[in-house]
């Protein structure tokens, strides 16, 4: 699995991504850098005084002439410093130092201590509900002395560690906050574009930016000369649709008033032909962009086409795959696209199978035939225009002119999808898949 796998695909989720990352490791690094040296080196202070009231307190236990005059020098320095002495210890150390493993000043005061006592007894920093027992042998025995552990070593900074947290969480929000306002018009622009290439028309605003609003206006600049080439190109369609019609139009009207005969058939067909081939290349040049898109429901729309085709005697099956619902398309343009795949699988095949799936962000017609179908390395010229792969697409022998795949895959282009070709795994001949963006 690639490391782009575990990244967020959305530009919000990169963004807070950026904006996170930064912000937990400058917390870390303040909390590794700063809060623990600042409080190791207060601790080790706080143990170092301590440390200064324990050696006072071994000096005279050490000068007394017996243990009842060292017990009561103890007892009236101890006072003072707010230390308990007992002398011999009423209790026991321990057997090895403990600590609580999350306990990181215990360990400064342990390492301080032992610096400076060596035959200091083992320290118990687990129990003692907030005291600890130092145990020091003497002349006397061993001397216990209870402090407590707040004068040892600094509390934990759990008020800093809150109130950094706090801040960080409320400024990450206000961050975000104004990130987000900075990626809206980036996500509206990306919706007017991906809206645009499926032949609607959204209103948008530039917004944003200086860089933003530069490409928003450049957006609305490409629109604008997209729509208006169209309609030339529609205007002038119009007009040749026109001049080719009338004087075929003409000719077949002069054919008809002709005897009729073998010659005079023949010609009425070329003018057939003439006729089909003009309607052809016109729905290729025109395409689909003028035609404005509504709510369709596939099954109705895949199974008038199967009606239609099933017309000429040829055996078509329609198979529904899950849930039906209404999806926003260009009826005709798609209606014509999926007629192309199913009079291009009863061309050349003897049956033909239409299949309609649905997803959550998709919607598939396939089209399946008994044919020969298109070998894989050929696929890609299938789909190009005026294409024909053998002798059996020629138009003298009833084949096309090589343009239904191309505009079936113009049309599904133009919906946000593509066109696939592959091999039928139940006919055996060609599979077309019409892929379609919800």
């Amino acid at each position: 699995m690639s490391r782009k796998s575990f990244l967020p695909r959305g530009l919000y989720g990169r963004a807070a991504l950026i904006l996170i990352v930064p912000i937990v490791t400058i917390q870390l690094v303040v909390s590794v850098t700063f809060i623990q040296r600042h409080f190791e080196r207060v601790t080790e202070q706080l143990t170092g005084g301590v440390v200064a009231e324990l050696r006072l307190l071994l000096v005279l236990a050490e000068k007394a002439d017996s243990v009842e005059a060292a017990r009561r020098q103890l007892e009236q320095a101890a006072g003072p410093l707010k230390l308990q002495v007992a002398l011999p210890a009423l209790d026991l150390p321990v057997a090895e130092d403990r600590t609580e493993w999350l306990d990181l000043s215990g360990r400064v005061v342990i390492r301080t201590l032992r610096d400076v006592f060596p035959r200091l007894a083992p320290v118990d920093l687990v129990e003692g509900d907030g005291m600890v027992r130092l145990f020091h042998p003497t002349r006397w025995g061993q001397m216990e002395v209870t402090v407590n552990r707040a004068r040892m070593s600094a509390t934990n900074p759990h008020q800093l560690l809150v109130l950094m947290i706090v801040t960080s969480i409320l400024m990450t929000i206000i961050a975000y906050l104004f990130l987000s306002n900075q990626l809206r018009p980036i996500a509206r622009l990306s919706l007017a574009a991906e809206a645009f290439g499926k032949g609607q028309v959204i209103p948008y605003v530039p917004r944003g930016a200086t860089e933003v609003r530069a490409a928003g206006h450049a957006f609305l600049d490409m629109r604008a000369r997209i729509e208006r080439q169209i309609e030339q190109r529609t205007l002038m369609l119009s007009g040749v649709s026109h001049d080719l019609r009338t004087p075929l139009t003409r000719m077949r009207l002069g054919l008809s008033l002709l005897p009729e005969d073998e010659e005079t058939k023949a010609l009425l067909s070329d003018v057939a032909e003439m006729e089909r081939l003009v309607d052809e290349f016109l729905s290729f040049a025109r395409g689909d962009a003028t035609e404005a898109v509504e709510p369709i429901d596939p099954e109705a729309l895949a199974r008038r086409v199967v009606e239609n085709a099933a017309r000429l005697g040829k055996r078509v099956d329609l198979r529904l795959e899950g849930r039906m619902e209404r999806v926003q398309l260009r009826p005709q343009a798609m209606a014509r696209a999926l007629e192309n795949l199913v009079t291009n699988a009863l061309r050349y095949g003897s049956r033909a199978e239409v299949s309609v799936a649905m997803g959550d962000r998709w919607l598939r017609f396939t089209v399946e035939d008994d044919g020969p179908g298109i070998p894989a390395a050929r696929r890609g010229e299938a789909v190009q225009p005026f294409s024909r792969l053998d002798a059996a697409r020629d138009p003298n022998r009833g084949g096309g002119v090589g343009l239904g795949l191309s505009i079936a895959s113009d049309i599904a282009r133009s919906h946000g999808g593509e066109l696939r070709l592959g091999e039928s795994a139940t006919l055996g001949g060609l599979k077309a898949e019409l892929l379609v963006a919800r």
